[in-house]
């Protein structure tokens, strides 16, 4: 995939000095193609958070508006992703968490109005950024094992690689798991019998095929050709959406748009209230809810640059990526702009590891794929020709590729290799980040502790254990709270 990095002269060489494009080993045509990469990736987001967010009623009952929604997940992520490449330089992208979003729709607005809800992202954001400036966040990364940094990394790559597969219909969760002996499923009923499935399948042995060839592209290669390939066989099959056919695709319906140009709303911005939330609900509530989201802001950060700066050699000896300052930094401040923006808490995302694959390295990626966001709040339509089944190949490949690190894993020293373990399964198998961290952290602590090597514990990772066993614990005490 990787080429030798072309000479820059002239105007260009500032340019490549500030972002260091040169120093990591890249070219700006990888760059491009990277940042390319992420956004198609990514852009589901564009529709899916509105559709989340807007399926939550406060208080009062109110939704809010699917347009505005867009627009400002489109316009946030733009922003954000932005300063992360000018800020940290890192090939990071951000956006409206899913997870967190879900969070905010169904667990926090219906106990007060959405401003104040939003309100309270806002003062997540802040106080992350306070642990950011005064050292406790970084502090709280580089007292984390190198290894256990590595297996975070391979578990953040089983994780793209399942909801790549979830994503494009190739696995299914069982509509009633109860009465059977597995969660998931292959196909539907077991069988791949969806155009949809098959489109993804040829795909993704497409893509596999350019990227074992070491095409220069392969990845956007893959996500276009698998694109073209989708619009042809719904103009000819008539799929539909899964909404209205189970065998239809799962986010996008991949047609020519009627128009290709819309007009954004902007009318949620600044539509945020950080103080009545805490008389609305009580303050136990609020501080449950705010701790909640700090948990899981706070840690899948921590797993997404780790999994992207390993994806990309970026890591140094003890595992910490260039300018982890700044790029935890600029994550924080995501955190209170979605929520200034009522788009929910924004957050680096993991798919900017598909950029990375493709052979970003630098900042530059991050620049490319903030445009394409702000232009999405105007070519919306034309984000919606891109399916899951499309998008997805990339998640798979750069899953394989980051699982490849395991064998960094001393997994003949037990008191690693579990916590290790325990990292790299809960994460694909919870869906979270934050959980597979959570788990490798407290078993970690409580295996050195009991096998007479609690000097090789950092402190600060005592503390970190305790919070997330009340993370884990948390729906007792929600229970106990509400």
């Amino acid at each position: 995939m990787s080429s030798a990095p072309e000479p820059v002269t002239g105007s260009l060489n500032k340019f490549d000095r500030f972002f260091e494009i040169t120093a990591r080993g890249s070219t700006l045509s990888r760059e491009i193609r990277g940042g390319i990469v992420t956004f198609f990736t990514m852009a589901y987001i564009v529709v899916l958070n509105p559709l989340i967010l807007a399926g939550g009623v406060d208080s009062t009952g109110a939704h809010l508006p699917i347009a505005a929604l867009a627009a400002g997940t489109a316009l946030v992520a733009g922003l954000m992703t932005i300063l992360m490449g000018v800020v940290a330089r890192f090939p990071l992208a951000l956006a409206a968490g899913l997870g967190v979003n879900a969070l905010v729709a169904y667990e926090i607005a219906p106990e007060m109005t959405w401003a104040d809800a939003m309100g309270l992202v806002v003062i997540e954001g802040v106080l992350i950024a306070i642990l950011v400036l005064t050292g406790l966040r970084t502090a709280v990364f580089r007292a984390v094992p190198t290894q256990l940094k590595t297996a975070i990394g391979v578990g953040i790559g089983l994780f793209l690689m399942i909801i790549g597969l979830v994503d494009a219909g190739f696995v299914h969760r069982v509509p009633d798991a109860a009465n059977t002996t597995v969660p998931v499923e292959l196909g539907l009923g077991g069988k791949l019998m969806t155009w949809p499935t098959l489109v993804f399948a040829i795909g993704l042995l497409f893509t596999l095929v350019l990227f074992v060839r070491k095409i220069k592209g392969a990845i956007l290669i893959g996500i276009l050709g698998t694109t073209v390939l989708a619009i042809i066989v719904e103009a000819i099959a008539g799929v539909g959406s899964v909404v209205t056919n189970p065998h239809g695709w799962s986010l996008n319906v991949p047609t020519l748009p009627d128009k290709i140009i819309d007009t954004p709303d902007l009318s949620l911005i600044g539509q945020f209230n950080v103080l009545d939330s805490w008389s609305t609900a009580g303050w136990l509530v609020v501080l449950m809810f705010v701790f909640t989201l700090l948990i899981t802001d706070f840690f899948d950060t921590m797993g997404t640059m780790v999994a992207v700066g390993q994806e990309g050699d970026l890591l140094d000896a003890e595992g910490m990526p260039p300018r982890t300052r700044e790029i935890l930094l600029v994550d924080s401040v995501a955190a209170a702009a979605g929520g200034a923006a009522s788009v929910s808490s924004n957050t680096s995302y993991v798919e900017s590891a598909s950029g990375v694959g493709e052979g970003a390295r630098t900042g530059v990626a991050s620049l490319v794929t903030g445009v394409l966001f702000l232009v999405a709040m105007f070519f919306a339509p034309l984000v919606k020709v891109v399916p899951f089944e499309a998008a997805s190949t990339a998640l798979v490949v750069v899953g394989f590729l980051m699982i490849t690190t395991v064998t960094k894993i001393d997994w003949t020293d037990y008191t690693i290799a579990v916590p290790a373990f325990l990292t790299v399964t809960l994460m694909p198998f919870t869906y979270s980040i934050s959980n597979g961290i959570g788990a490798g952290i407290i078993s970690y602590v409580v295996l050195k502790a009991f096998t007479g090597k609690a000097r090789e514990i950092h402190p600060i990772l005592y503390g970190v254990a305790v919070l997330f066993v009340l993370y884990f614990a948390r729906g007792p005490l929600e229970a106990w709270v509400l």
